[in-house]
């Protein structure tokens, strides 16, 4: 969206994929708080930036359409977060989708690559153009990235997602290799892995009540809040997490 921001150099710039609603948008809300310049970036869904925009009436805010699926739309994205914000210094790789539930015997091969595409293609996408600008062999003063990925990568979502649930191991395998091959360019790649949180992703697969059904199942016994993820997600971007790469914060309730 074309609100025109003043570039601070004092302020370090995050990008937030996925950022208009659930654990983005809680994200967003947060970096703020903590004194970020944030861009809140959203594939399809405007009514939702707008009003996180228009809720948070901040100067430092922007939000920016881009499907970080496709490629020629990344490299536009940065370039906008470039002539408006200035230089990314944390990246939070949250932009994903899950699909309607069900069993692998049924999946089409279309479903099974529009998630990879959306979950894994895009993460690799924006870090790839994040480190081009944080990395001190570049020229970048470093920075940090988290990728959101999911319990269900370590427990297969059977009968309901797989597809998902493998994507996200990809992620986490993706922030092992990217970690180890940016550590001494001044960059800190880590994850954050929630359970059953309060979100509508959980009607995007067909079933919104899904946290209430499973939450006796988590030995804390109740679903997790956006915030408590977004809490995780900042730490690890933060100078207190200095020493913490290729690690991953599972914010699961214990499941």
């Amino acid at each position: 969206m074309g609100r025109q921001v003043s570039l601070d150099t004092s302020k370090r710039v995050a990008l937030v994929t996925g950022g208009s609603r659930g654990i983005g948008a809680a994200t967003a809300r947060l970096l703020l708080e903590r004194g970020y310049a944030v861009c809140i970036n959203y594939r399809s869904n405007t009514a939702a930036a707008e009003n996180l925009l228009r809720e948070l009436g901040s100067d430092d805010l922007i939000a920016v359409r881009a499907d970080v699926a496709e490629e020629a739309q990344v490299l536009q994205l940065f370039e906008e977060i470039d002539a408006r914000l200035g230089r990314i210094r944390a990246l939070v790789n949250n932009a994903a989708i899950v699909q309607t539930q069900t069993r692998v015997v049924d999946m089409s091969a279309q479903r099974i690559n529009s998630t990879f595409a959306n979950n894994v293609t895009s993460a690799f996408l924006c870090s790839r153009e994040a480190v081009k600008r944080m990395s001190t062999r570049y020229g970048g003063q470093g920075g940090a990235i988290v990728n959101v990925s999911s319990g269900a990568a370590r427990l297969g979502s059977a009968n309901e997602y797989v597809d998902y649930a493998a994507s996200k191991g990809a992620l986490d395998t993706f922030t092992r290799g990217l970690s180890n091959e940016v550590a001494a360019e001044g960059i800190r790649v880590n994850s954050v892995r929630p359970g059953l949180i309060y979100t509508d992703m959980h009607a995007s697969a067909g079933e919104p009540g899904r946290v209430d059904r499973l939450k006796s199942s988590i030995p804390m016994q109740r679903g997790g809040d956006p915030r408590e993820v977004a809490q995780a997600i900042a730490w690890l971007l933060s100078d207190e997490a200095s020493y913490c790469t290729g690690s991953f914060i599972d914010a699961a309730g214990g499941r």
